[in-house]
């Protein structure tokens, strides 16, 4: 439940193709929306909004999500499909003469250009092959694995969260160990970099705090997605934990009035991310 900002306006370059017929080329406008998801942090650490909620759930020094949070998996699948959003992969179908709610209008493929992230594109390959196309709501389920139709269990992602530690790893974020829980052997990834983690949680807080986060048409989209993702990924008191008792009450009260919102009609708003306020729609309901 979450948004992040901004289009960034591109150049369309028209090719011409080998058979003579014109074309618009796309690179442009794929580059800029993968510009999206560097919102201003480190130019050498810059993460997506998975690696950010997985990073606000994982216990510093243990290196593992608290064992009764039920909520993170779908959260980060949740996380995907906004950030493909962002970046201009995927869009809802165009509302027609009998308007359709957020949680009925399929998800639409707008462009197959590889991210270069792992995750991101094998979920972008699932909707591509996809015919129909399914719902927001299907998709968390599905990529999730939490689905009822057997036939629908091979667009899981697997290891989710083992594999954006091992990105966060590579980040040199965290680090990898082993431990020993009496009856089997967990594979951890304790913190390593402190600033990363504390710039984070300083992020969330000053866009909890900021009066604008509520002003949702002007407000930046990647902080409002991550602030609505890491309240369904229950992640979010991880961050707000610190602030003083004052600060807590008012980014738990503007929490509370984001998850008020019609989100219908934010949707409809010209610039809004629609997938965006459907997946909050979705984790709302």
């Amino acid at each position: 439940m979450n948004r992040t900002e901004g289009l960034v306006q591109r150049k369309h370059v028209v090719k011409e193709n080998s058979d003579g017929s014109v074309k618009e080329n796309q690179d442009a406008d794929d580059k800029k929306n993968d510009k999206i998801f560097d919102d201003g942090d480190s130019k050498e650490t810059r993460l997506t909004l998975m690696e950010e909620v997985l990073l606000l759930g994982l216990k510093d020094k243990e290196g593992y999500t608290s064992f009764w949070n039920d909520c993170i998996s779908s959260g980060l699948r949740g996380c995907i499909l906004i950030e493909l959003a962002l970046r201009g992969r995927i869009e809802l179908e165009r509302v027609g003469m009998r308007r359709k709610g957020l949680l009925s209008r399929k998800v639409i493929v707008k462009s197959d250009t590889p991210t270069g992230d792992v995750l991101l594109d094998e979920a972008l390959k699932h909707m591509k092959d996809t015919d129909p196309p399914e719902s927001v709501q299907s998709w968390i389920e599905y990529l999730s694995g939490e689905t009822w139709n057997p036939m629908k269990l091979k667009y899981q992602l697997k290891n989710v969260r083992e594999r954006l530690a091992k990105n966060l790893v590579e980040k040199g974020v965290l680090t990898t160990e082993k431990q020993n829980f009496l009856l089997f052997d967990m594979t951890t990834h304790p913190l390593t970099d402190n600033t990363i983690k504390c710039r984070l949680v300083k992020k969330v807080q000053e866009a909890a705090l900021r009066r604008s986060i509520t002003d949702v048409a002007h407000a930046d989209k990647r902080s409002l997605a991550l602030l609505m993702l890491a309240h369904s990924a229950d992640v979010l008191e991880n961050a707000f934990g610190p602030l003083s008792d004052e600060d807590y009450e008012l980014a738990t009260r503007r929490v509370r009035a984001l998850l008020d919102l019609d989100f219908e009609a934010e949707a409809m708003r010209p610039e809004a991310c629609d997938i965006m306020w459907a997946v909050f729609a979705a984790f709302t309901k």
